[in-house]
């Protein structure tokens, strides 16, 4: 079947034959994975839930991991990272993304926005280390922050289908009440499963009422907070994923019980090392494009993208590895880690380097 494939793909030359396909029917395909929207949900204000139907390359996923979606918008093909809330899979051609409309945001607001059933979208392989080891810990805590919900919520729908009998606790902090998704299925797992415990946290002074209920702790991630959820968290395996100042207050806090090494987090803001614009020098050649700019500090992506120019790129985060492109010369800097890096002829990641003087790339 494959060689039959590699024929046809000759014949059809100079396009691929998906080209072709995608012209009688966009989610017919022969070997790129793409997906339908069979159903729309806005059930949580200023979120959208898309259940989509895979073509038959689709493998599943791993509980936490995340898939690349790309939509075209105004004839520009654009590309992001969200994590499926599925239970985890290998066979099932359905999953199910939620996906916050971030102001600013243009792909998850046009999805929130735009998106119908019968919408076809790429869809990559799902990927990520973030994701529930096998065999499963004796006992688990998720701490999630807004967004960040939907890997973890993966996780604990992953653990109740597979009928988990050890301890776990889901701690979700959130904006309010309204602005928890799939709230109705995560009280519906706890009250089947008396062994999972879920907990929401909001911004306002213990006891204030909320939606008839008095909140509980101080809707900031702190000790005695941790004490009371889940107090058997040094024999546990936590993974966590929302805002920086959280996952920060979680990691610090483990660290200092010498736990650090129990915590495994998934970040979907990227934390960069500080710089200065003014101290920006050189210039940047984009050898594959005949342009040459001045440096401005930015990532390469933003300064390609300034320039005029559309390089392929995913997450931004440098979480999805699908804007890499090779260094040619010069001196860059990792703006995660403050990392220099000179070596010539490598590949490096365009939305997570920014050059340090003049710096030749192979866009």
């Amino acid at each position: 079947m494959v060689g039959l494939l590699d024929l046809v793909q000759t014949l059809t030359t100079p396009h691929p034959l998906d080209r072709y396909l995608e012209l009688v029917n966009p989610a017919l395909t022969a070997r790129e994975l793409r997906a339908e929207v069979t159903h729309v949900s806005h059930a949580t204000p200023g979120s959208v839930t898309l259940t989509l139907r895979a073509s038959r390359q689709w493998r599943g996923h791993r509980a936490g991991q995340y898939v690349q979606i790309g939509v075209s918008i105004n004839g520009v093909r654009h590309t992001r990272c969200y994590s499926p809330i599925d239970p985890e899979t290998k066979g099932d051609r359905f999953l199910q993304l939620t996906v916050k409309a971030h102001p600013g945001g243009l792909v998850s607001n046009y999805l929130h926005d735009n998106a119908k059933p019968g919408l076809v979208v790429d869809l990559a392989p799902a990927a990520g280390v973030f994701e529930l080891p096998s065999p499963r810990p004796a006992r688990v805590l998720l701490i999630s922050g807004g967004s960040g919900i939907t890997p973890v919520l993966s996780m604990l729908r992953t653990l109740d289908a597979e009928g988990f009998a050890g301890d776990v606790t889901f701690l979700h902090y959130a904006r309010d009440f309204a602005a928890v998704p799939h709230r109705a299925e995560l009280t519906a797992i706890a009250n089947r499963r008396p062994n999972f415990r879920v907990e929401y946290r909001y911004p306002v002074e213990p006891g204030t009422i909320v939606n008839g209920e008095p909140s509980k702790g101080s809707g900031f991630f702190d000790r005695a907070e941790l004490d009371q959820v889940a107090p058997w968290f040094a024999d546990a395996q936590t993974f966590v994923c929302g805002p920086g100042p959280m996952m920060r207050a979680v990691k610090a806090i483990f660290e200092a019980e010498g736990h650090g090494d129990r915590v495994h987090s998934e970040e979907f803001t990227l934390t960069t090392v500080p710089t200065d614009p003014s101290e920006a020098t050189g210039e940047v050649t984009y050898s594959g494009s005949g342009v040459t700019a001045d440096n401005t500090g930015a990532t390469i992506l933003e300064q390609a993208e300034a320039a005029g120019l559309t390089p392929e790129y995913g997450c931004r985060m440098g979480i999805c590895f699908s804007c890499t492109a090779t260094k040619l010369s010069g001196c860059t800097r990792n703006v995660r880690t403050g990392e220099l890096d000179a070596e010539p002829d490598k590949q490096i990641q365009i939305c997570v380097n920014a050059p340090v003087g003049d710096v030749d790339i192979a866009i």
